[in-house]
């Protein structure tokens, strides 16, 4: 195939004017792409008949999205899918893929498909394995963090290997994904490592007074910082319960929350009545979400970044407060010790271990880092390499399929 494949992207979490904050780190990925090579983006929306009801008692659920959009010149669809809250979840990946059928059909007839790129392994890339067998186009599955916890399992587990397994080839954005992959049954030699990125441009230190002043912090005050959707899973509320001792120790310590609600959910006001039974009113600061070209200034005003975090594929935040210069303290689940890979980056410690973590932070504030090295951690980890080898290896893919007049039928059963 001598012209550049057609990409369209296939993730049930991509950010719309609705939803903002729903998958963001897909977008910043793929667009980049998209710079290179034809892409569009399918984004399939869960929805049932009775869900506006289920909304009077939890106004966040399935807030929906548009059916179309314009992003950064690129067009993003969100068609409309059937899926019941909590039941019949192992139906998802099947009636993902009628749901985009017919888009992709007409991108297909459009000449617009040359290769279906799918975010996390179920339900989207269990969809995307079937409508790669409907549409006779190659498929490619990118494991992003959901996996740990589907290949668990037992009625989900089969439903992701023959996804796996289905796919013309599986990205893990972590090797701690890949080997929870391998750990199912999927050959290892099918599964490359490729990482995100950081754009380098945008995050990059600002002084620091200024940032400072600017957010009404106090010159000399310890500052911690946390980034990311207000939800139980990434543990806002893990550092608060250890903020009244370490204030002991560090006083005047401020604690910075930047986050929103999320596709996961939005529980900021179980932080709030947390931080109100612990009268940290003065210490725990909630600046809401930013957007990314802001995000630079709370990061360089802080000493350290935080992230208690219960489950991560790749998390991009780590890498864009090093760009600002922050170490950063952090848990040992999915591929966070890959990102904080040495010592002089930061501290991992074990998931739930409060001592571990309390004496982490203690030991973060008191370290003199260089923080011109963290810097140039993140510039060797800058988007252009990563995006170079994505659109590498689907033009290869694309290639192959294209030689052969359709993807290899094998591939693709499910």
């Amino acid at each position: 195939m001598s012209k550049r494949p057609a990409v369209v992207v296939l993730s049930s979490l991509f950010p719309s004017s609705i939803q903002p904050g729903a998958g963001p780190f897909v977008r910043e990925r793929m667009f980049r792409v998209g710079r290179r090579l034809p892409l569009c983006v399918v984004a399939p929306t869960p929805w049932f008949p009775f869900q506006d009801l289920l909304r009077r008692w939890r106004p966040h659920f399935r807030p929906g999205a548009p059916h179309y959009e314009q992003q950064q010149g690129l067009d993003v669809w969100y068609p409309r899918f059937f899926s019941v809250p909590s039941v019949l979840k192992r139906l998802d990946g099947l009636a993902m893929a009628v749901g985009a059928y017919p888009r992709l059909r007409a991108l297909k007839r459009a000449g617009r498909l040359d290769l279906l790129d799918s975010h996390f392994g179920f339900p989207d890339g269990y969809a995307a394995v079937l409508l790669g067998r409907w549409l006779g186009v190659p498929v490619t599955i990118t494991l992003r963090g959901t996996e740990a916890r589907h290949a668990a399992d037992p009625t989900l587990r089969p439903l992701l290997l023959k996804a796996l397994l289905g796919a013309d080839r599986v990205f893990a954005v972590a090797d701690a994904l890949k080997q929870v992959a391998v750990s199912i049954g999927v050959p290892a030699e099918k599964i490359t490592v490729v990482g995100n990125g950081v754009d380098t441009v945008r995050f990059v230190p600002v002084d620091r007074d200024e940032a400072r002043a600017a957010l009404g912090l106090p010159a000399n005050a310890p500052v911690l910082i946390s980034v990311g959707g207000l939800v139980e899973r990434k543990g806002f509320h893990r550092v608060i319960e250890l903020l009244p001792r370490l204030r002991e120790r560090w006083p005047g310590l401020i604690y910075l929350i930047v986050g929103g609600a999320s596709a996961e959910g939005n529980n900021r006001p179980q932080l709030e009545q947390q931080v109100a039974q612990l009268g940290l009113h003065d210490t725990v600061r909630f600046l809401g979400s930013l957007p990314p070209d802001a995000l630079k200034q709370p990061l360089s005003a802080a000493d350290v970044f935080v992230l208690s975090t219960r489950n991560e594929g790749w998390a991009n935040v780590f890498l864009e407060a090093m760009a600002c210069g922050l170490p950063v303290v952090t848990t040992d689940v999915g591929g966070n010790r890959e990102v904080v890979d040495r010592d002089s980056l930061g501290i991992v410690v074990p998931f739930d271990d409060a001592a571990a973590l309390e004496a982490a932070l203690d030991q973060a504030l008191e370290t003199p880092w260089d923080r011109t090295e963290i810097r140039r951690h993140a510039e060797d980890n800058a988007w252009d390499g990563r995006v170079d080898r994505l659109c590498q290896a689907f033009a290869e893919i694309a290639g192959r399929a294209g030689a052969t007049g359709a993807a290899d039928p094998q591939s693709s059963k499910v």
